[in-house]
C-alpha cells in the first residue's frame, strides 16, 4: 500500500515538473524579451525626433510672450538661422536666442534699408549695421552669413548660455530696447523644436 502511494506521488510529482519545465520558460522568453526592443525603439524614435523643451527654454521665459503667423519666406528664414547654428556647431539654445533676436529686431523677414523708417542703416534680419563693422549691405543681408555674424558675438559673451535670453542677446545687439526681446522666447523655442531635425 505504501509502495502505491509513493509511486502514485512520484508520478503526479513528475506530471507536475515536467508541465512546469515545459510551460514555465516559454511563457517567461515570450513575456521578456518581445517588450523590451519595442520600448527601446519608441524611446529612442521620440528622443531623436524634437528637441527637449528644458533645453531650449532652461530658466523659463520672462514675461508676456508675443507671437505671430509666419509667411513660407519668414519659415525659411528660421530654416536658415538653424542651418547656420548647427554649422557654427552651436546648439539648440543658441537657435532660440539667435531666432527671438530676429523675430525682435525684424520679424524674421530679411529687410532692406528702409530710408526714413529705419534705425541709422540697419538692415538684414538681425538689424546690423554696416557702420559698425557687422559686415557689407550684402553680407549682413544674407541670412547665414548674418546670423553667423551674430553667433560669433554670442560665442564672445562669457556664460550666455545660462543668462536670461534677452540678456545674451542685448549684449550682443546693444539695443535700445534691451527687454524687448523676451517676449519671443516661447515662439522661437516652439521653432527650434519643429525645425531642429526637419
Amino acid at each position: 500500500m505504501n509502495t502505491i502511494i509513493r509511486n502514485s506521488m512520484l508520478g503526479i510529482a513528475g506530471l507536475a515538473f515536467a508541465g512546469g519545465v515545459a510551460a514555465g520558460p516559454m511563457t517567461d522568453t515570450t513575456h521578456t524579451s518581445a517588450p523590451s526592443v519595442d520600448t527601446t525603439a519608441v524611446a529612442v524614435a521620440v528622443r531623436a525626433d524634437k528637441p527637449d523643451m528644458g533645453t531650449l527654454v532652461p530658466h523659463g521665459v520672462q514675461g508676456a510672450q508675443s507671437r505671430i503667423d509666419l509667411s513660407d519666406e519668414q519659415v525659411a528664414n528660421v530654416k536658415a538661422i538653424i542651418a547656420a547654428t548647427k554649422k557654427a556647431g552651436m546648439n539648440e539654445r543658441a537657435a532660440v536666442v539667435s531666432i527671438a533676436t530676429a523675430l525682435q529686431e525684424s520679424k524674421l523677414e530679411n529687410l532692406g534699408h528702409l530710408g526714413d523708417r529705419n534705425d541709422h542703416d540697419s538692415q538684414g534680419l538681425f538689424q546690423q549695421r554696416p557702420s559698425s563693422g557687422w559686415g557689407t549691405v550684402e553680407q549682413i543681408t544674407d541670412p547665414e552669413y548674418s546670423t553667423t555674424a551674430f553667433l560669433k558675438g554670442l560665442k564672445q559673451v562669457d556664460g550666455w548660455q545660462d543668462m536670461p535670453l534677452t540678456k545674451a542677446a542685448q549684449t550682443v545687439q546693444v539695443s535700445a530696447y534691451p527687454d524687448h526681446y523676451a517676449q519671443w522666447e516661447q515662439q522661437a523655442a516652439d521653432l527650434v523644436a519643429e525645425h531642429w531635425n526637419s
